[in-house]
């Protein structure tokens, strides 16, 4: 039997989550939620990315497979694709856009060395591959 913590929810425990309760508040993010609350979100989001998923019912399917384990991933319950979609399309954007800023300034903090300089602006670029038809050109 697994008695330690899974490496998704030791990955996760770096995130700070003080400080995203604290603009989910600010921004009222889970006024009126109940169950696939904000912060399951980008958990959900994280989860897709690190098992290679590549669209929503993806996400949705894998996270099916390991409905047992989610509550100690720090997941929670799974979530539908409707659920999911509606959250991506109504949730204020502005809660993950300071969340990512903060993170980025904390990762810069918290460099070790400077063998890296991080001066200037830092971009995550989406590595999604879209696949374009010629014949219909």
């Amino acid at each position: 039997m697994h008695k330690d913590k899974f490496i998704f929810a030791q990955l996760t425990r770096f995130l700070d989550r003080n400080h995203f309760n604290y603009l989910i508040k600010k921004y009222e993010g889970d006024k009126y939620i109940k169950r696939y609350t904000c912060w399951n979100q980008p958990l959900t989001i994280i989860f897709g990315q690190r098992s290679n998923q590549e669209g929503l019912r993806d996400q949705v399917v894998a996270m099916e497979a390991y409905a047992g384990k989610l509550y100690h991933l720090g997941i929670g319950k799974s979530v539908t694709q409707s659920n999911l979609s509606k959250a991506n399309e109504q949730r204020n954007y502005r809660i993950f856009k300071k969340y990512a800023t903060f993170m980025i300034a904390e990762a810069r903090k918290s460099r070790i060395s400077k063998i890296f300089e991080l001066d200037g602006h830092v971009y995550a670029f989406d590595s999604t591959t879209i696949v374009l038809c010629l014949s219909g050109v």
